[in-house]
Parts: C-alpha cells; sequence; structure tokens
C-alpha cells in the first residue's frame, strides 16, 4: 500500500495493487503545471482511494489533471478510457523504495537542467 497526501493535508490518497515506477515527464504541460518536471507513479483507478475535495482540470481532448483546491498541489493524471491514475512520486508519505523507470518527453525538456540518472530516455 502506498499512502500520499497534499502539502497542506487536505487530500490524501491510499492505492492497493500493482504500483507501477515512477515515469518521469518532461512534457511541456507538465513543466508549466508543476514548474519542473513532473514523476509519476500510477496504478489502476479501482484500486487508488481518495479522501479529500480533488478540483480536475482538462489539461487536454484526452487527460486532465487533479490537484488540491486549498494548497494547489498538483497530484493526480488521468487518460480518457485508460482505466489508470498517474499519481505525483513527490506526494507520496514517506520513503518509497522505488526508482525512476523512464524518462519521456525529453526533446520538449527544459533547457535549465540535465537528466544525470541512467534511467531510458524517450523524445516523445
Amino acid at each position: 500500500m502506498t499512502k500520499g497526501s497534499c502539502l497542506c493535508g487536505a487530500v490524501t490518497f491510499e492505492t492497493k495493487g500493482d504500483v507501477r515506477p515512477p515515469v518521469a515527464c518532461h512534457c511541456t504541460q507538465c513543466r508549466k503545471t508543476t514548474g519542473h518536471y513532473w514523476a509519476a507513479s500510477s496504478v489502476a483507478s479501482d484500486d487508488l482511494t481518495v479522501a479529500g475535495d480533488v478540483r480536475w482540470f482538462r489539461s487536454s481532448d484526452t487527460a486532465e489533471r487533479g490537484f488540491c483546491p486549498t494548497c494547489g498541489s498538483t497530484l493526480f493524471w488521468r487518460l480518457d478510457g485508460e482505466g489508470r491514475t498517474s499519481f505525483s512520486a513527490g506526494a507520496i508519505d514517506g520513503p518509497t523504495q522505488m526508482k525512476t523507470k523512464e524518462h519521456i518527453f525529453t526533446a520538449d525538456k527544459g533547457d535549465y537542467y540535465d537528466i544525470a540518472d541512467d534511467a531510458p530516455q524517450r523524445e516523445t
């Protein structure tokens, strides 16, 4: 079980079942939403329990992002019809025991940082 929360604690979540290792997304939307790149794990949507008020923002024609309306923490991302919900690896409470699986959309990454780990990188 993985537990997490937003900065102010108004939104909490927990997972059951298999959790995917974090994927670091460097796309423009993730960078604009978080101020940097976004590292997210994911779980089957039915295996995610959320407590508290989550505000959802439709960020594209096919996906939406969930955040805490009190503190603004970026918490969730879900693709329409996929049946999985991504959650911010940075919102996990305590040590994660996880390692970044890969970096995606590296063609869009900011020019102010380098990717310094050995995880695979995909430009799209």
